[in-house]
C-alpha cells in the first residue's frame, strides 16, 4: 500500500506552505502518483474533497461513503483512503494540507478529530456558497500566474474555510452547537485519547483531567457515541488495528505490542469480539478485496 508522507511536498501548490487545491481536476497529478491513489492508501494529511454537483464514492477505512451535492468528504492523518472510481462529469473541488500548515492557523477545529464518528459535512445553500467562494479564491491565490501569493493570505482563507466546515460539521449531525459544554468536553475526551491513543488509557484520569467525575465522563460520552468512554477506547483501538493490519507487515504479537497490549492473546480475543473476525479471517478478506 501506497504510504503518503512526504508525497504532499510533491504536489503541492505553494512554495513554502504544504497545500494543494484543485477544482475539477484541472491541476494534474503527476503520472506516477495518480493511478496509486485511486486505491486504498494511508494519509499523512489531511484530504477533503466538496462536491457541487454531482455524486462521488470513497473508501473510508474499508468501507464506501457517496456524497452528493453540497457535501464534504474529509480523511485525516492514518486513515485509509481511496477515490477508486472518479467521475469527470462532477463538479469538485480537492485540498490537501498537513499538520504543519495547520499549526500555523490562529484557532484549533474539532472536526478534524472526528468526535461523532462521520467524514461527512452537509451544507445549508448560504454555507454551501460561502465554502464554494473561498475553495474557489484559494485556487485562484494559489493558480495564478506571477510572483506566489504570500502564506498569510492562504492561511486566512483556509481559517475561514476550516471555521465553515467546523460549524457545518456540528450543525447537521443533529447534536447541540459546538459551545454545548457537555459536548466541548465530548471533544476533549477524544483529543486526550487520540493525542496518546497506544497508551492504556485510564478512565478515572481522563476525568481528572478535564475537570469531571467518572461519572459525569461516562453519561457525556455515552450521549454522544452511544458507548461508555472504555467502550470509545477499545472501538478506537480495534479501528487502528485494522487500519495497521491493512498496511503494516506487523505480527499478531508485534501489533498488539505497537496499540499498548502486553497481552497478544488478549489482543486477539478482543479484536475478534468487537469486528467479528479473527486477525486472520480479517487479514484474508482484505487480501481477497485488493486482488479484485
Amino acid at each position: 500500500m501506497l504510504q503518503t508522507k512526504g508525497l504532499l511536498n510533491q504536489i503541492k501548490h505553494h512554495d513554502s506552505l504544504p497545500i494543494t487545491v484543485n477544482q475539477n481536476c484541472a491541476i494534474p497529478l503527476p503520472d506516477a502518483i495518480w493511478p496509486k491513489l485511486l486505491q486504498p492508501h494511508k494519509l499523512a494529511y489531511y484530504y477533503l474533497v466538496f462536491v457541487d454537483q454531482g455524486l462521488e464514492t470513497f473508501q473510508v477505512d474499508g468501507r464506501l461513503v457517496t456524497i452528493a451535492d453540497s457535501q464534504v468528504i474529509f480523511g485525516k492523518p492514518n486513515q485509509i483512503f481511496a477515490h477508486p472510481a472518479p467521475d469527470k462529469a462532477t463538479q469538485q473541488y480537492k485540498i490537501g494540507f498537513d499538520e504543519q500548515t495547520l499549526a500555523l492557523l490562529p484557532q484549533t477545529y474539532p472536526f478534524l478529530v472526528d468526535p461523532l464518528q462521520t467524514n461527512i459535512i452537509r451544507f445549508e445553500p448560504h454555507a454551501k456558497a460561502r465554502v464554494k467562494a473561498v475553495l474557489a479564491m484559494l485556487f485562484q491565490l494559489l493558480h495564478s500566474p506571477g510572483k506566489p501569493t504570500k502564506a498569510h493570505i492562504i492561511l486566512a482563507y483556509l481559517n475561514a474555510l476550516l471555521t465553515e466546515l467546523n460549524s457545518a460539521y456540528f450543525e447537521h449531525q443533529e447534536q447541540p452547537a459546538p459551545a454545548n459544554p457537555r459536548l466541548a468536553k465530548y471533544v476533549a475526551f477524544t483529543l486526550i485519547v487520540e493525542k496518546q491513543l497506544t497508551e492504556q488509557h485510564d478512565v478515572h484520569t481522563i476525568a481528572e483531567q478535564l475537570a469531571m467525575t467518572p461519572n459525569s465522563l461516562y453519561g457525556v460520552v455515552k450521549e454522544f457515541s452511544g458507548f461508555s468512554p472504555k467502550e470509545w477506547i477499545t472501538n478506537r483501538l480495534m479501528q487502528e488495528a485494522q487500519r495497521r493490519l491493512y498496511y503494516s507487515a506487523s505480527s499478531v504479537k508485534e501489533l498488539a505490542y505497537e496499540l499498548g497490549f502486553t497481552d497478544p492473546a488478549y489482543f486477539s480475543r478482543l479484536f475478534r469480539k468487537r469486528t467479528g473476525k479473527t486477525i486472520r479471517d480479517f487479514l484474508a478478506d482484505e487480501h481477497g478485496l485488493s486482488n479484485n
